[in-house]
Formats: structure tokens, sequence, C-alpha cells
């Protein structure tokens, strides 16, 4: 009698259900050994550093409270960065880090939650588990308090890196929690999505479709929100929809609100709730929304394996395509309001021309936001690259390559997808970006071909990221996750690094710290140049290396 028909007095005990999930926890701690400590400490330590710079930056209250009154009297900085609730300098760090922390909490918790229940099932690991003391819900459990450990390292050395840089306590508690708990509600949302696919990446894509909902609700609330309420008021109802506004609005360093952490609290316990809900209710390696069966007859496009590695991504990239243009209209259609940052706000003007160039404003705008395109396109490329990896490990590369097809071949044709796949993500969002932009100020025509010249200028760096994942891929296999943290890494570093005036040599670890600020910026070809070289160099010897290595 399966899971789904039992009835409720033949299941057996929760005891029984939970069997083995310490002995699961352990083998997910050993997995994760590096990985978990990494995003860790990237996300503390970062947390930490902008303490730092701001109190090196800043460093009157006059500074501090003009830098606040330009943020909030502007809708286009408060949709990228949301509202400043208080102007001290722990106000600051909230405000510059607990939206963007908890989105890589959020990312980090997820990429755990799949990898230890969906993904163990897809390659079949989590049936032979099953198969000896091992409760029904014992790995959900596991996933779960991997996450929750990883989480609470995160608000952990957040608070304490705060707390000991001289913030008070309550508000450095707070912050750190807010982050770490917005992790632990994705991870839940992931294990919802992991019963109802039957594919890991699939579940990844639904999670992160999620958490891109949420940072869209979370922008357009902020940016809604009228000049003198940001700072003081309950804010918009969109951005109470969503989880990382909930992060914000915990008001870390400005009279804590320690109700929206119990919000939060609230919500992961429904979500946890759900997941083991559905967990109880199908059997192992099945899922709510099953794959539904091809033609009787293979289309011609699958008679190589460039056309089954672009069946099997497709999917991807449509839904991140669909992302990309809806993200790109939304800051085209914010862009506008940066010029009136002109003229009496130096600090602000200071903040955006470091990220997007030392041009007009407004260009330095639009250079930020093709950035930001470019460095989560990133995600895409380095997801699809490691998808032969999945291949390996699921047992399916073996079928392909037993007939006429070479290993360079099949690698090659999930390669050239997701380089393809880049230049077409960074096309929708620049043409939309562009558009949108050109439409507010009257010069569509003008507008859009500057904004998706300097989308696509960032495709070099994106391959850079994507043949280090192919290099990790073809020499060290089994560190492939690690290629997470390093592609998370040269986000913090584009993101945060020109804020926090980091050293030159530190932007220059991340390809992104070679490209010129466009548009509005002087172009050179040295840099493209060089990235595409090193692109090749790197392809070349992960190719090598995956031709000599064992498959899976």
């Amino acid at each position: 009698m399966s899971a789904l028909t039992a009835p409720a007095a033949a299941r057996p005990h929760v005891g029984r259900q939970l069997a083995g999930t310490g002995a699961l926890l352990r083998l997910a701690l050993r997995r994760d050994r590096l990985l978990l400590p990494a995003w860790a400490l990237l996300l503390g330590l970062t947390v930490s550093a902008t303490g730092s710079s701001f109190a090196a930056l800043y460093d009157t209250a006059a500074k501090r409270a003009q830098l606040a009154a330009s943020m909030n009297a502007n809708g286009s900085l408060r949709a990228l960065y949301g509202p400043v609730f208080d102007d001290s300098l722990g106000g600051l760090v909230a405000w510059r880090m607990a939206g963007f922390g908890a989105v890589l909490a959020a990312v980090m918790s997820l990429l755990i939650a799949v990898r230890h229940t969906r993904e163990e099932e897809e390659t079949g690991r989590q049936e032979l588990l099953s198969a000896a003391m091992v409760g029904r819900r014992a790995p959900l459990t596991a996933a779960l308090l991997a996450a929750a450990l990883a989480d609470a390292g995160v608000a952990a050395l957040t608070a304490a890196g705060l707390a000991a840089s001289g913030l008070p306590v309550a508000g450095s508690l707070a912050l750190g929690l807010a982050i770490g708990g917005t992790g632990l509600f994705f991870a839940a949302l992931a294990a919802i999505a992991a019963q109802f696919t039957e594919s890991a990446r699939l579940a990844r894509g639904l999670t992160g479709a999620a958490l891109g909902a949420a940072f869209a609700l979370r922008a357009a609330g902020d940016a809604s929100a009228g000049s003198g309420s940001p700072g003081s008021g309950a804010g918009s109802p969109l951005t109470w929809l969503s989880p990382v506004g909930w992060a914000q609005h915990v008001r870390a360093f400005a009279g804590e609100r320690w109700s929206v952490l119990l919000l939060l609290a609230a919500a992961t316990a429904l979500a946890t709730a759900a997941g083991y809900a559905l967990t109880a209710r199908r059997d192992v390696g099945m899922s709510f929304l099953p794959a539904r069966p091809g033609p009787a007859r293979a289309p011609r496009s699958l008679g190589g394996p460039t056309g089954l590695a672009w069946r099997l991504q497709r999917t991807a990239l449509a839904g991140w395509t669909v992302g990309f243009a809806l993200a790109g209209a939304v800051f085209g259609g914010v862009a506008k309001g940066a010029v009136g940052l002109v003229g009496g706000n130096a600090q602000t003007r200071e903040i955006v021309q470091r990220l997007g160039g030392e041009r007009s404003l407004t260009d330095a705008f639009l250079a930020s936001m093709t950035g930001m395109l470019g460095m989560v396109a990133a995600l895409y490329a380095v997801g699809a690259v490691l998808r032969i990896r999945a291949e390996e490990t699921g047992g399916r590369a073996e079928p392909v390559l037993a007939g006429a097809v070479s290993r360079l071949r099949w690698a090659a044709g999930h390669l050239a997808v997701a380089l393809a796949g880049t230049a077409v993500l960074l096309t929708a969002g620049g043409l939309a970006l562009g558009l949108a932009y050109g439409a507010s100020v009257g010069d569509v025509a003008g507008g859009t071909g500057r904004v998706l010249a300097a989308a696509l200028a960032q495709v070099p760096a994106v391959w850079t990221l994507a043949a280090v994942a192919i290099c990790v891929l073809g020499l060290l296999p089994a560190a492939s996750a690690a290629v997470w943290a390093l592609t998370g890494g040269c986000l913090a570093l584009g993101w945060l690094g020109p804020v926090l005036r980091l050293p030159q040599w530190a932007l220059d670890l991340s390809p992104f710290g070679h490209l010129p600020k466009l548009p509005g910026g002087a172009v050179t070809a040295a840099p493209f140049l060089w990235l595409t070289a090193l692109t090749v160099a790197l392809i070349s010897v992960g190719l090598a290396g995956l031709r000599r290595r064992d498959i899976g």
C-alpha cells in the first residue's frame, strides 16, 4: 500500500518517519564541509566589512543624514537598495545589507535544500538510502537542518561581526536573524518545490523564480512609496508581500521590530509543514507534476548532442528570458528618476558613479543596471554548464556516450547552449531596459541602442565564469558545487566593491571589474580580447580534463 493511499491509522509513527535523520544530516554536512563554511564566511564577513567601510566613508552625522535623505527622496534608488530607516552607522549597514544579504542567504539555502532532497532522488541515491532504516521524512528533515545550520552560521557571524565593530548588540542580532531567517524560509519553499517536480534543476528554478518575484515586489513597493514615507512609514503593501521586504522591515538599528521576525518564523513553519505533508503523499523518486512522456518518434533535432542539450535546457532558458525582460522593464521605467539626484546630493551621486561610471548620472545608473543584469546572467550560465555534471551523476550521460558521440561533442552541446543562452538573456534584458528608459525620456531609438550595447558588453565576463565552471568540471568534478560560491563572490565584489571602496586589485578578481562602464564610459578592445582569450583557455583545459577522466 503506497503512502498516497494508506489510511492514517496504518501510517508509521512520527518517530519512525524520522529514523535516520542524524545519519543523513552528518552525511549532508560531510558532503558540504567546504561549501557551507564558504557561504557563511562570505556573507558574514561581507556584512562586517560593510560596517567598517561606512564608518570610514561617512564619519559624521551630517554626512550620514545627507546620504539617507538623498536615498529616501529618489524612487529609482529606493527600488535598487530599499529605504533608509535610520541615518546612524548601523542604520546604513542595515539599509545596504538587509535586502542583499537576504537574497544571498536565500540562494544558499535553496541550493542546500534541493541538493539534499530532489537531487538525491533524481540520482537514485535516495532510493538506496531508503532501503535501510531511514524514515520517510528523514531526508527532508536532514536537508532543512543542514540549511538551518548554514543560516544560523550566517546570522551568528553577522551579529558577532557587527557587535565586535562597536554597533549596538540588539541591532546586530536583528540584522543577523533577518538575513538568516529569510534564507531558512526559502529553504522551506525549495522543499515544497522539490515535491512538485522530478528535476532538481527545475526545483531550483521554481524557487529561484519565487525569489525573483519577491525581489521585484520589494523593489516595486519601495519605488512607489512616497518620498516622505520610506524612512518612517509602514511601507508599501507590495513590500509586505515580499519576504525580502520583511527582512528590511525588521528595521535593525532603527527601533527593531521583532514582531516581523515572528511573521518570518510563522511563514517558514507553514512552508515546512506543507513540505512535510507533501512528501508523505508521494513515492520516492516521483512528484506531483510528473514529466510528460515524449512523442513516439523523436524529432530530427534530437539526432545530435547539441539538440539534446537544447531540449533539456530550453524551458529554463525561456523562464530566465522572461525574468530578464521583466526586470529590465521595471528598472528602465525608474531610471529617469536618477537625474533628480543631480544638485545638492553629492554623496549619492558619488555612490552611483562608483557603480556605473563618471559621466552623466543617468548613464551611471543605466550602467549599474546593465552590470547587475550581467552578474545575474552569470548564475544562469554557471547552472547551464553544471547541467553536464547533473547528467553524469544521474546516469544519463553513459547511454549517450555509448553511441557514436564523443565526450567533447556531448559537453560542447551543453556549453553552446550556456554561452548562446547568455547572449539571449542579456539581449532580452537590454532591450527591455532600453525600451522602457527610451519611452520615459522620449527617445526610444537612441536609448534602446545604447543600453542594448551596454548589456551585451557584459557577455565576455559571463562567459569567463562559465569557462571557470567547465574547467572545474573537467579537472575537479567533485568540487563542482564550489563554483557557486566563486560566482557569488564575484557578484558580491561587483555589487558591493565600488560602494565600499575596495582596492582595485580586489575588484579585478572578478571578470566584471575589467569591463568598461557602459553606456557613457570609454571603450577599448583590450579587456574584451583578454577575457575572450581567458575563456578559450579555460574551456580548452576543462574539455581536455573531461576527455581524460572517468565519467560519473
